[in-house]
């Protein structure tokens, strides 16, 4: 138990020093974009937003898995981690249109963003990203193999963001520039409506798994002790933890061993 706790702690810490240095870069990301002019940054930034609110609700709901089931709350947090996943998807739809709206325009009025200003902030971008997805490869919970793929994902989109800046720098080709804001925001808004549909069709408690209803009536109904069942529901908790009610029909009142083979 003691271990666990130091475990939990030590990781907490990590995601926390990730979460503030994410934060205040994309506030430096925001700023330099509108400052060097540049759609790509923006875009980048935006994404990098989504990023420090995925962080940041990892932080929080690591913490608060910690507490029981209480009264209020007979399931326990867990569900939570759905809200904070449905909030960052649609943060991230309105961002992501916004940057679409600036960008398009662009296509056909091109504007020549600040180069060496672009090109700075491409470099910072994959140095933090970098040193945040460092932080987070020696963690072992879910929580952080799941942001330090993020983080590589925003090391590589800086790495475009400073191909890009390089290239402007000998060849006056403003249209990249938009080019990659759309490129990437169309990449990222893909992601994002794709999982902030399971997201919500968790939040409408679909059946998690096509089929799981069948295969389970059929494990049940194969046990000598059931005769028919009914009234079988299954739904999500979080993503991972799967919910399964039903009504049995038994020949006989079971023993403890019965009722434990039924319930695994």
């Amino acid at each position: 138990m003691h271990n666990h706790s130091a475990n939990s702690e030590t990781s907490n810490q990590r995601i926390g020093w990730v979460f503030v240095l994410n934060v205040s870069f994309t506030i430096i990301e925001f700023i330099g974009g509108m400052l060097t002019n540049s759609t790509a940054i923006m875009a980048d930034a935006v994404h990098d937003l989504g990023d420090s609110l995925a962080i940041g609700s990892a932080w929080f709901l690591s913490w608060l898995a910690k507490k029981d089931a209480d009264d209020s709350f007979s399931y326990g947090y867990q569900r939570l981690s759905l809200l904070g996943a449905l909030i960052n998807g649609v943060v991230l739809i309105a961002g992501s249109i916004w940057v679409l709206i600036q960008a398009i325009p662009r296509l056909f009025d091109p504007v020549m963003p600040s180069v060496n200003g672009m090109f700075a902030l491409a470099v910072l971008g994959v140095l933090v990203n970098g040193f945040a997805a460092y932080k987070l490869s020696s963690g072992k919970t879910l929580n952080e193999k799941v942001l330090n793929w993020h983080l590589l994902e925003d090391v590589f989109g800086w790495v475009a963001v400073l191909i890009v800046s390089v290239t402007l720098m000998f060849v006056e080709v403003p249209l990249l520039d938009a080019l990659l804001a759309i490129g990437f925001t169309l990449y990222v808004l893909f992601n994002v409506v794709k999982n902030t549909t399971t997201v919500t069709k968790f939040f409408l408690q679909a059946v998690p798994e096509q089929g799981l209803l069948e295969k389970v009536r059929k494990e049940l109904l194969a046990l000598d002790s059931v005769t028919s069942i009914h009234h079988e529901h299954a739904w999500s908790l979080d993503g991972e933890s799967t919910v399964f009610t039903a009504h049995l029909s038994v020949e006989s009142p079971l023993d403890a061993i019965e009722q434990v083979e039924i319930k695994s």
